[in-house]
């Protein structure tokens, strides 16, 4: 190899050099401006401190409470991840760490506690700790009676009445209008509630519901007509009430043969059955008022021989023109 050459291949290693230092030197300047570089090392921790942003976290309502089951994991230690249940005294039982009280806080706080108490006591250095809160017993309502789906639901947050009714695939057919809430600070003074005065959020007839409340959705009553009726049946009391007029419609009306003035109310109480004898000619005659029902009444309409007599005769009358209209056409 020539002189020439030799310096030739040397003055291109050094442009190489050149080309790829120049390089480096623009990377880290589009990184870290240097005037950003010489500012931060110049900085004090308490500097750096003062002037980091905070955003302040979102208040959260949800609180632990007894019988509630937590996720607790720890972030690179994946052996003391475990669920437990809030136990009667408000306690979760960890590793290392023994007892800790954890009800009334939020899931937050309880992060907080644990991470100080792995760090006191030895265990880990700069822990950082999770809890979650898979079940949340104590901020659930419970719906019982005559509900679609009867059970817990949870309560996060402003709730009411017919929201947690809704979440529930609401009442049943058989449902009655009356809904019985009970608190859990005072369960000896029940809030009962119309549900036909249903109104919007915030009204006394669509109450806020807090967690630990017991919703009882009532069954309507029953009231039955038999006898002369057209359609003899059961029918429930929407509305917590009915009475005789309304009960006879339902049932379709009386029939031709209806004695109308034995009709009576055979109502069950603590003696047994008692007959009451009502007026009901005069009643649908507008006669006289209107009578109130009671679950599990039952209107009895009679039927009157003379008037069956009589339907009966007159059908054998209808029998034996048409027969001689027949035969006259013939």
């Amino acid at each position: 190899m020539s002189m020439l050459e030799l310096r030739l291949l040397r003055a291109i290693f050094v442009f190489s050099l050149l080309i790829l230092f120049l390089t480096n030197a623009v990377a880290q300047n589009a990184i870290v401006p240097p005037q950003a570089n010489a500012t931060l090392s110049s900085s004090t921790p308490e500097m750096l401190a003062k002037s980091t942003v905070t955003v302040p976290a979102a208040p959260s309502a949800l609180h632990i409470g007894v019988a509630d089951l937590l996720e607790v994991s720890v972030y690179g230690v994946p052996d003391l991840t475990q669920k437990v249940r809030v136990s009667s005294t408000g306690d979760i039982y960890l590793p290392l760490i023994n007892y800790v009280h954890v009800a009334e806080l939020t899931p937050d706080e309880a992060q907080s506690l644990i991470e100080k108490k792995l760090r006191d006591e030895g265990f880990l250095r700069n822990p950082h700790v999770t809890v979650f809160l898979s079940e949340s017993v104590s901020q659930s309502v419970t719906l019982m009676g005559e509900i679609m789906r009867p059970g817990a639901y949870p309560v996060i947050g402003e709730r009411h009445l017919l929201d947690v009714i809704s979440a529930a695939g609401g009442p049943t057919d058989k449902a009655g209008k009356a809904v019985t809430i009970v608190h859990r600070d005072h369960p000896n003074d029940p809030e009962i509630v119309d549900l036909a005065k249903s109104s919007p959020e915030g009204s006394p007839a669509n109450p806020a519901v807090e967690p630990g409340d017991t919703i009882i959705v009532s069954k309507a009553g029953i009231i039955y007509v038999v006898g002369e009726v057209a359609k003899p049946s059961g029918f429930l009391m929407e509305n917590g009430s009915l009475t005789v007029l309304k009960a006879i419609a339902l049932a379709g009306g009386t029939t031709r043969t209806a004695a109308l003035n034995n009709a009576k109310i055979i109502r069950k109480n603590a003696g047994g059955m008692e007959e009451t004898p009502i007026p009901l000619k005069k009643i649908l005659a507008a006669k006289s008022p209107d009578l109130p029902m009671q679950p599990e009444d039952v209107l009895f309409v009679p039927g009157s021989a003379s008037k069956s007599a009589a339907v009966r005769g007159l059908e054998a009358v209808l029998q034996t023109a048409t027969a001689l209209s027949i035969v006259a056409v013939r």
